[in-house]
């Protein structure tokens, strides 16, 4: 008997609302290796399924932005130790993917798991250091606090690959919001391979919602949808996000390109100052 055997070729499906569905378009399209080669086909999502996501995204806010701050940092560390578990997986699509050594890909995902934990700890941290006691004459106190914006898009940046993914759904996590992730074209391994974690995670259904496809297709439709509050376009090209901001006008859209990997005013970009006055005394 020969020992050749045929591969088994992965079909990746989508993450939406903590369940793994498939493409209700039923397409799908090739991902291949820095060489050439076939690796995998992942679902090409459609607007519908851009749709799906935000109203899974919609009726998960209410318990991820009210849950206390400490435990959204725990839930986030945990998902921290769940891909540090996953390294060599990580790993290995980087290798395959973006052409790299394996140890500038190691280090890529050492800096990516660093950098999640490292937003996991401003969770209970963001309300302390950028609220304030306002000074006000009368009988009462003035509070400001910033809260979570709602449901935010992000378009993850291409290369590299999975540093840049957590560089942008990080931070918004950290303050409370829910997301709809579109991931590299190219380059879609690490977020798919975040979506598993992140299933098998107490991180609470429709907080993460993880598209593959084309996010040239797909950012006419975020951009014009009424119950998306912010963007975060560093995965788009100058043109594509030009297009976005002129859509995303019209529903005043929250719409952000970073620089900065490690900052927390990519946190803070995605929430919302809250004023509260309360009497002296009551």
């Amino acid at each position: 008997m020969s020992d050749s055997r045929i591969d088994v070729k992965k079909t990746y499906k989508l993450f939406i609302g903590g369940a793994f569905p498939r493409s209700e378009s039923g397409r799908t399209y090739e991902v291949k290796d820095s060489k050439g080669n076939f690796i995998a086909n992942p679902s090409l999502a459609s607007r519908k399924d851009l749709r799906d996501a935000v109203v899974a995204a919609r009726g998960a806010h209410g318990g991820w932005s009210g849950a206390t701050a400490f435990n959204r940092g725990q839930i986030l560390y945990r998902i921290a130790e769940m891909m540090e578990g996953r390294t060599a997986q990580f790993v290995d699509e980087i290798v395959a993917l973006e052409g790299v050594t394996p140890s500038v890909a190691k280090k890529q995902v050492e800096e990516a798991i660093d950098l999640w934990v490292w937003y996991s700890g401003w969770c209970d941290k963001i309300g302390s250091i950028y609220g304030s006691t306002n000074a006000v004459s009368g009988s009462f106190y003035n509070f400001t606090i910033p809260e979570a914006l709602g449901v935010v898009t992000v378009f993850a940046p291409a290369k590299p690959s999975l540093l840049g993914l957590v560089q942008s759904l990080a931070p918004v996590l950290a303050g409370g919001n829910t997301a709809i992730v579109i991931a590299s074209e190219k380059y879609p391994l690490g977020a798919i391979t975040l979506s598993e974690a992140l299933g098998t995670s107490d991180l609470p259904g429709g907080v993460v919602n993880i598209l593959t496809g084309s996010p040239a297709e797909l950012a006419p439709w975020a951009s014009s949808h009424m119950d998306i509050d912010g963007i975060d376009a560093s995965g788009l090209s100058t043109a594509q996000e030009k297009d976005l901001r002129i859509a995303g006008a019209d529903n005043l859209k929250r719409i952000f390109r970073f620089k900065e990997a490690k900052s927390p005013q990519r946190v803070l970009s995605f929430m919302e100052n809250k004023t509260v006055w309360h009497p002296i005394g009551v």
